[in-house]
């Protein structure tokens, strides 16, 4: 997770499609395909609009459930997609 936030630029939007091992509360062990849209703080707004306006086509045409997206670098971190892929069973 370190190694992907050091290549996310920090003012240009991205998409991210990523698979993490992902371990169940019951010990089940699974590999979730996670699309993350890091959209941040202070990036151009021209860039914005283009990147949030292909998000759901792209979600839509790759068929990806876990759709999640972030407004700093900072905030991704393997605590906080844990938090998020919790709320999938």
């Amino acid at each position: 997770m370190n190694e992907l936030k050091m290549e996310l630029p920090e003012r240009q939007p991205r998409f991210v499609v990523y698979s993490y091992k992902y371990v169940h509360a019951d010990g089940r062990v699974s590999y979730p395909l996670c699309f993350i849209f890091s959209s941040p703080v202070g990036c151009k707004p021209e860039q914005q609009m283009m990147y949030a306006g292909s998000k759901n086509r792209l979600v839509q045409t790759a068929e990806l459930t876990k759709v999640f997206e972030i407004r700093t670098t900072d905030d991704l971190t393997e605590a906080w997609l844990q938090e998020k892929l919790s709320f999938f069973r």
